[in-house]
């Protein structure tokens, strides 16, 4: 089983900066993946930034290339997301997911993910 909870949401005016953090419980990680998504009301939720841990790589979709970066802290199962540049555009409800094992290409598909946290809030004006 794995327990996700995230935290570090709040309001930040536009060009700030914010950092996100989901606490992991009860897996091991082992070529785990996490990611973190965002979702507005009535809209699908869109993958941002994916840490695949198996193979020490990230991804990340366009939208957010350059400002957001995903991190982890091992040590404190933690995963970051730091936000930088933010816009209004931004403010959404943001989640992070993990998997045991996410195939190779999938790593942005919001299906692929079994696990979610409830989600922090992020507005930005």
């Amino acid at each position: 089983h794995v327990q996700l909870v995230e935290s570090g949401g709040g309001s930040v005016q536009a060009g700030g900066s914010l950092r996100l953090s989901c606490a992991a419980s009860g897996y091991t990680y082992k070529r785990n993946c996490m990611g973190w998504f965002r979702q507005r009301p009535g809209k699908d939720r869109e993958a941002l930034a994916v840490l695949w841990i198996g193979g020490a790589t990230t991804y990340y979709a366009d939208s957010v290339k350059g400002r957001f970066t995903i991190t982890r802290d091992k040590a404190k199962d933690l995963v970051y997301s730091q936000m930088n540049g933010l816009e209004p555009e931004d403010t959404d409800m943001y989640y992070c997911a993990a998997d045991p094992s996410v195939p190779r290409g999938y790593w942005l598909v919001e299906g692929e993910y079994n696990f979610w946290g409830q989600g922090t809030q992020v507005t930005v004006s």
